[in-house]
């Protein structure tokens, strides 16, 4: 394969470990999460997390089954390849909502992740996220109706055609 080609697929690769994520925090799938990371990578999530990849999953999935809906976006993807390892930047925006005394809030936060990667045995996954909180807000909200079709676990529809 010829350099281009080559780096064209491992940004490509990146990328898709960087949707993943998102879709493992949306659908709460733990061992989606945990794909993301190399055995032993790190995360480092400023004063809501600091320790293994696997233990922020397993923080934020327990964090997320509190609430009622939650969508993670992420942008403005940078990535910076050098032979086997690559650091990257994105923006991520997560909308998240809940329920506190009979109130719908919808709180957003928007940050950027740093993030470091390594390809092992030809995957690529994270050796360690450093996450940048740039602005949070809560807001109460009144939902226009209930939407009943998503679902927060592998019994959401995009398991039909999506396998991990």
């Amino acid at each position: 394969m010829s350099d281009l080609v080559t780096q064209i697929a491992d940004r490509q690769a990146i990328s898709d470990q960087i949707y993943r994520y998102c879709r493992a925090m949306d659908r709460i799938d733990h061992e989606l999460g945990y794909s993301i990371w190399h055995e032993g990578g790190t995360a480092d999530y400023g004063y809501n997390f600091q320790g293994t990849g696997r233990g922020f999953i397993d923080h934020v999935c327990a964090q997320h089954a509190g609430l009622q809906q939650h969508s993670h976006q992420m942008s403005n993807i940078i990535i910076e390849l050098d032979g086997d390892k690559a650091g990257s930047e994105s923006y991520v925006t997560a909308t998240l909502r809940l329920v506190r005394d009979g109130k719908t809030l919808q709180m957003t936060v928007i940050s950027r992740y740093i993030d470091s990667w390594s390809k092992r045995e030809g995957r690529w996954a994270l050796d360690h996220r450093q996450a940048v909180m740039e602005m949070d807000e809560m807001r109460e909200v009144t939902p226009m109706k209930d939407h009943d079709t998503a679902r927060r676990d592998r019994t959401d529809p995009s398991y039909t055609v999506l396998k991990g």
